[in-house]
């Protein structure tokens, strides 16, 4: 009998942290030329965005209700009380699964303590709430307190982000196909963020660089106490840029704390190579 921090693979958290704070993890579907794969578990980021390279084309689907109810079951059955915080349900039907499963669970095990939250939140974004939870977690503080704390953080984290190619974009319904193919010709890159958990087109800007110094730009504007912060930061397969954004925040802001990874395959199939995003609060609890 314990608390249960579970969530899913959209929060693209760093293998050792899910291993060192036992958080439980249920992967996203990840689809290719008919065969099917586990997103974190039998197919890595690496190996999609090589083949995304080479033109592969990758679908992708959200977590079954009988994989939640299955786990769920488990967990009543051990007397186990549960926090599952979940992928933004305006990107994914995952967290619709996971209501679809509690609810049966509760039919057979009325008494199952369940707590769950939809993020709207993504990729690191969401993997920072995940993380401040499964720390307070084994801190030792009390389920009211992570629980407030996962509703505030889910509520305040900005997901600002630019992609390297539009096309991608076009394929999940973005941008139009003359957007496209005029943004590839005058290497135009899209400044994004999320609002209420859906993607939002907010700005153009002509060449990589500039781009990446504007989402940074976006972030001192947003951001309260960027210093004191973790800052989140998630790519598709390129460190050189991750390194160029991380000298800005260290330089303008004094940020030392960041926690890095790639962009896993379930959002990567959709962002593409070399997707760069930022996360971060945007008040203080």
């Amino acid at each position: 009998m314990a608390i249960k921090l579970i969530t899913d693979s959209g929060c693209d958290l760093p293998r050792e942290i899910i291993e060192e704070y036992n958080i439980e993890v249920l992967p996203l579907f990840v689809y290719l030329e008919g065969d099917e794969y586990l997103d974190g578990e039998t197919i890595q980021p690496k190996e999609l965005y090589n083949n995304m390279r080479l033109g592969k084309i990758y679908t992708t689907s959200q977590v079954p209700p009988s994989k939640f109810k299955e786990l769920f079951i488990r967990h009543a059955e051990n007397q186990d009380e549960v926090m599952y915080i979940g992928f933004s349900s305006k990107l994914t039907g995952t967290y619709q699964s996971a209501l679809i499963a509690k609810e049966e669970v509760l039919e057979m095990h009325p008494n199952f303590d369940i707590y769950m939250i939809d993020t709207k939140c993504a990729s690191v974004g969401f993997g920072l709430v995940v993380y401040k939870a499964a720390k307070m977690l084994k801190e030792g503080k009390s389920k009211e307190e992570i629980i407030k704390a996962i509703e505030f953080n889910s509520k305040h984290m900005e997901h600002i982000f630019t992609v390297d190619d539009l096309e991608y974009l076009l394929r999940g319904g973005r941008v139009s196909r003359a957007a496209a193919m005029i943004g590839g010709l005058l290497n135009i890159k899209p400044v994004l963020d999320v609002e209420d958990g859906k993607l939002m087109p907010r700005e153009k800007v002509r060449g990589r660089k500039k781009a990446l110094k504007r989402i940074v730009e976006i972030a001192e504007e947003r951001g309260v106490d960027l210093k004191d912060q973790i800052i989140g930061i998630s790519h598709g397969d390129d460190i050189e840029a991750v390194e160029m954004v991380k000298r800005m925040f260290e330089e303008n802001f004094g940020c030392r704390n960041f926690l890095v990874n790639m962009v896993g395959c379930v959002i990567g199939a959709h962002s593409g190579p070399g997707t760069l995003a930022l996360f971060f609060l945007n008040a203080k609890e």
